[in-house]
């Protein structure tokens, strides 16, 4: 699944792809926000992308479908 996270005064968002199901990152972006700490999100290749709650303008979730590549309106 995709996921952008707007940085506040960041010009460009945060984009990656991660193996983690929508609900999962969702509680663990409430449950830094609540406690005022980082979020905390594992992306598909191993690595680890942390953010300071406080500083997050928004996270997006895009869909699970592969981008299609080409002209076709299929």
């Amino acid at each position: 699944m995709e996921v952008k996270i707007g940085i506040q005064s960041a010009p460009r968002e945060l984009v990656l792809e991660t193996n983690e199901a929508a609900d999962k990152v969702e509680e663990a972006l409430k449950a830094a926000v609540k406690e005022g700490g980082t979020f905390t999100l594992a992306d598909d290749k191993g690595g680890k992308v942390l953010v300071p709650a406080d500083k997050i303008a928004y996270v997006e979730f895009g869909g699970t479908e592969p981008r299609r590549v080409g002209f076709s309106n299929l």
